[in-house]
């Protein structure tokens, strides 16, 4: 990685922990899309997950509080269910595939009519929801935007939401390295060990920032803003993604 490209991914990670610290989503959605433009499909996941776990696990620990355990273990149970199935699979997706995954999966959880959306209080809906987006976290790159459906129609608040997605973040993260690991090519897609130190770091600054910030909003105010981002974020993905298809080389 050049001067430059390590400038920008310092500056991305930065302000998408800072999102990502108040909505508890869309600041990984948005770096993943950028890692995505700078590198291969395999090292742009390796380096999000490792961002995106110092986040999501320092997140976690400065709301631990607000987690609600009773769902995490059920949720954990369902995503290493998919993890297992996955890693037999073997499956590593295009860029292409993973633009127009991030850009549709949100848009399609937003159009579900509110009497479908998922709540993630209810009986087995927590395993069901580990299972499911553990197999979307690997197939179309990242899932927090889906993962909010099965929170948004819960009676959580909104600090209870970041914090229990946090810890969930935390072990779907972990799986996603030790899945795409196994794509890297040793000598071409394996950064530096201290990008991934600085990138955690910067992960960590963003989030603490973020907290003061989550806990001056209204509940309202954090739903309504992480719907009107998510959205935004999901079209230009979508296009993106579209047009690798319509221009292949557009990718290398």
């Amino acid at each position: 990685m050049s001067a430059a490209t390590i400038a920008v991914v310092a500056v991305v990670v930065l302000i998408t922990s800072f999102l990502s610290g108040i909505f508890g989503m869309a600041g990984g959605l948005i770096l993943l899309g950028v890692l995505l433009v700078l590198l291969d499909v395999a090292s742009a996941m390796i380096l999000f997950g490792t961002t995106q776990l110092g986040a999501n696990g320092w997140r976690a620990f400065l709301w631990r509080k607000h987690v609600v355990w009773r769902l995490i273990w059920s949720y954990v149970a369902g995503a290493l269910a998919t993890f297992a199935v996955m890693k037999v699979v073997a499956f590593l997706p295009d860029k292409a595939m993973v633009y127009i995954g991030l850009g549709l999966l949100p848009i399609i959880g937003d159009v579900v009519p509110p009497t479908l959306r998922p709540d993630i209080t209810r009986r087995f809906m927590p395993f069901i929801c580990g299972a499911f987006i553990m197999a979307l976290q690997l197939m179309a790159g990242a899932a927090g935007t889906v993962l909010d459906i099965f929170f948004q129609k819960s009676p959580l608040d909104r600090k209870a939401i970041v914090a229990t997605k946090a810890v969930t973040q935390v072990v779907a993260h972990v799986c996603r390295i030790a899945y795409f690991g196994t794509f890297a090519i040793p000598g071409n897609d394996i950064l530096p060990w201290w990008i991934y130190v600085g990138a955690i770091a910067l992960a960590l600054a963003g989030t603490s920032l973020a907290a003061e910030v989550l806990h001056r909003m209204t509940d309202e105010s954090f739903r309504r803003w992480s719907r009107r981002l998510i959205l935004t974020v999901s079209v230009v993905y979508l296009a993106r993604g579209i047009w690798l298809l319509i221009v292949p080389s557009a990718s290398s």
